[in-house]
């Protein structure tokens, strides 16, 4: 055996993947031009360090297989032995003798390859921190961005002109944080500036030139980097880009705490410098609202429930699982929101960056804070040495038991079980501070009644809660129980988003009951009923109608066995189907109401997901809409649901957009009269038939031919992708 092959023999015995390391050292050691174990004796960040990349990564070993003239470039000192900024990145980029747009941005591409071997190569030898590794894979995705940017940027304005108004994209979650790991989802939300009409309209043209840089992002093999644009407003039901308005508009209407969260780690990545400053300043009261609310915690816990009952309850996330990643990112942006309005200093997109503040605030009691900051390095840690492997996007510390010791033994573990022990240690000092914090509401300071915007009045409200209006008329009995409520009731209110309304919408409900006492009996001895009544109050001005005029429902929908589940659309046609037979529309609408009150409930329950709440929303409008449309007669026309409802996207507030085809007006406007005309219960639908052919100017009813022309011939490229 020569030298060289007993070299390579001996350095794959020793290291954690023989086989692996055995075939990458004997593929460069026949393209190499003398002996390869020279060449490493002098590897500036050491050779024990390249050999163990090479065993605990197949992709990296597979790229110096394939191109050993990259060992020659990590054998740089300057290469290898510091980090990279954006200007640096982007100069050697911009050297290099290939077209960067060529082939799909084949170049960029191999760039992109190549840094993620150097940077994966300087974590494994520790000449990198966690914060200078995250921030160097971030820089790397916001150059590939930015250059893929300017490249459609040109290509729209050559073939369209120049765009009316600016544009912007921000990074969010770990691209705006600066935190991307070696396998991250990029999350992107396109802005620009305003509406306008040039040669085309400044939506179609941004929204063009989003969708191209999705598209060169995903063309090729391997994609450049994964996309994830489901944090815009409206999520992949949403434009890709939208106006400053129109994000102000979204926000302000529909804005939920989750995207509140997400913001907070928006970043400007490529594009306009002033356009995302202004968006930034126009939206700092929603990411950091003055007067937080307490629902808040239960919402983030919520969530973080949600997202642990998605996970195999035997696998081990070092992301999602109890006290991971995202659990100690929860407790961080939960204190920001809190209170980022009135210390700016905690406006930080950075995890790391923010604890650091959080504990010169002391928010936390230190030794909690260093807890979370050791954990979160720790679990990062595991992360990246779960996705170095393959530059696949994994959290979960592998079943297999030869895999799991050879993870365990390239972070310094003696043994898998001892690996296991210390991740079982900081997941549960984890989990304790986020139970404690965010679970329990800690969080929040504790309230009385100046969580009313007029505590006096609200003294007054709750006293006549309990004696009536005229004091004679109530029972001591019943002033004897709403003492027991009193505190129970007024700790459900300071969770509230909108404590004075929710409390005078109790006072409407008790009034409407009827009686005092029975109501308070129930309420107080029932605390989980409670909490239902009062956050669906909190919740829905709708639902708040609906329970006063029908208090009887209360109890109707809480004691039903299917508050459980959601029911489905057969199941409501078949609830209606006596109704249509008497043609009784009065009827319809109530039970429209009672169901969407029903739904409101379930939602504020956390028995149902977001997606599943839009299907129950859309299947008691469709359900209601058959049914309206067999008493007016319209069977014979075809009806098309278009937008949230062609999605089963619909929200409580969504109008129903409808096309109709068929050749019969009369019967399509007998129905949208049916679905819109008001009365004491309401309206079964409002119709928006503003997405047919030629909008409002266009007939209601058009013949299948007619459709056909006018989306062949005429139709604006928003109206096709409408379809």
């Amino acid at each position: 055996m020569s030298s060289q092959a007993l070299w390579i023999t001996t350095k794959a015995k020793g290291s954690l993947n023989p086989a692996q390391v055995e075939t990458t050292l004997n593929a460069l050691a026949a393209a190499w031009n003398g002996p390869l174990s020279e060449f490493l004796r002098d590897f500036p960040l050491g050779e024990e360090a390249l050999i163990h990349l090479l065993a605990v990564s197949q992709i990296c070993a597979e790229r110096l297989q394939r191109v050993p003239e990259l060992l020659r470039w990590l054998a740089r000192p300057e290469i290898s032995m510091s980090d990279r900024g954006p200007r640096r990145m982007r100069a050697e980029l911009q050297g290099s003798s290939e077209s960067i747009p060529a082939e799909n941005f084949r170049a960029l591409r191999l760039w992109k390859a190549r840094e993620m071997t150097r940077i994966a190569l300087r974590e494994i030898a520790e000449a990198s921190s966690l914060e200078d590794t995250t921030a160097e894979l971030s820089c790397l995705a916001g150059v590939c961005l930015e250059t893929v940017y300017e490249e459609c940027d040109t290509r729209l304005r050559t073939r369209w002109g120049e765009p009316r108004t600016e544009f912007t994209v921000f990074g969010l979650g770990k691209l705006g944080g600066r935190e991307l790991n070696h396998s991250s989802d990029i999350d992107l939300m396109f802005v620009y500036g305003e509406e306008g009409q040039g040669r085309v309209s400044n939506h179609e043209w941004h929204n063009q030139l989003a969708a191209q840089i999705v598209k060169s992002f995903s063309g090729g093999e391997p994609a450049l980097f994964r996309l994830d644009l489901r944090l815009r407003p409206e999520g992949s039901a949403g434009p890709l880009a939208r106006s400053l308005e129109s994000m102000e508009n979204y926000y302000a209407g529909f804005g939920e705490t989750w995207e509140r969260l997400a913001l907070i780690k928006a970043r400007r990545v490529c594009g306009s410098n002033e356009l995302a400053y202004e968006f930034l300043r126009q939206h700092q009261p929603f990411i950091f609202p003055k007067n937080p609310t307490p629902e808040l915690l239960d919402e983030i816990a919520a969530i973080k429930r949600r997202i642990e009952r998605e996970i195999p309850a035997d696998e081990l996330d070092v992301k999602l699982g109890a006290g991971g990643i995202r659990e100690i990112e929860f407790v961080v942006q939960t204190l920001q929101f809190i209170h980022g309005a009135k210390q700016a200093f905690l406006q930080e997109q950075g995890t790391l960056k923010a604890l650091r503040a959080i504990a010169q605030l002391e928010l936390l009691p230190t030794s909690e804070v260093r807890v979370l900051d050791d954990s979160y390095r720790f679990l990062r840690r595991i992360e990246h040495r779960l996705q170095i492997e393959a530059e696949r996007q994994t959290h979960s510390i592998p079943d297999d038991p030869v895999k799991r010791e050879r993870l365990a033994r390239s972070l310094g573990f003696d043994s898998a079980d001892a690996f296991l022990a210390e991740v079982k240690v900081s997941n549960e000092r984890v989990q304790e501070i986020f139970d404690r914090l965010v679970a329990s509401g800690t969080a929040m300071p504790v309230v009385n009644l100046d969580i009313f915007a007029d505590p006096t009045r609200a003294t007054r409200t709750l006293n006549d809660l309990a004696q009536g209006s005229v004091s004679f008329h109530v029972a001591p009995r019943t002033r004897q129980i709403f003492r027991k409520l009193r505190p129970l009731l007024l700790e459900e209110l300071a969770a509230c988003a909108d404590p004075d309304a929710t409390l005078i919408a109790i006072v409407r409900f008790v009034e409407a009951f009827g009686l005092r006492s029975l109501l308070f009996e129930l309420l107080a001895t029932n605390p989980k009923l409670l909490e239902l009544l009062v956050r669906t109050f909190d919740a829905s001005f709708f639902a708040t109608n609906v329970l006063v005029r029908h208090p009887h429902l209360l109890e109707e929908i809480t004691r039903s066995a299917t508050l459980n589940r959601s029911l489905s659309l057969s199941e409501h046609v078949t609830a209606l189907h006596p109704f249509v037979e008497c043609g009784d529309l009065d009827a319809i609408r109530v039970y429209r109401q009672t169901q969407l009150l029903r739904t409101t409930m379930r939602d504020v329950l956390g028995l149902s997901k977001l997606t599943g709440l839009w299907q129950e929303i859309t299947d008691i409008a469709e359900a209601c809409l058959l049914a309206a449309t067999a008493i007016a007669g319209a069977n014979n026309l075809t009806i098309v649901a278009m937008g949230k409802f062609g999605g089963r996207e619909l929200t409580y507030a969504s109008d129903l957009d409808l096309m109709f085809v068929g050749d019969d007006f009369r019967a399509a406007q007998n129905l949208i009269t049916a679905l819109s005309i008001p009365s004491p219960e309401g309206v079964i639908a409002t119709i928006d038939a503003r997405l047919r052919p030629e909008g409002e100017k266009g007939p209601l009813v058009s013949s299948i031919e007619a459709f056909e022309a006018y989306y062949r011939n005429r139709a604006q490229l928003w109206e096709i992708q409408a379809l």
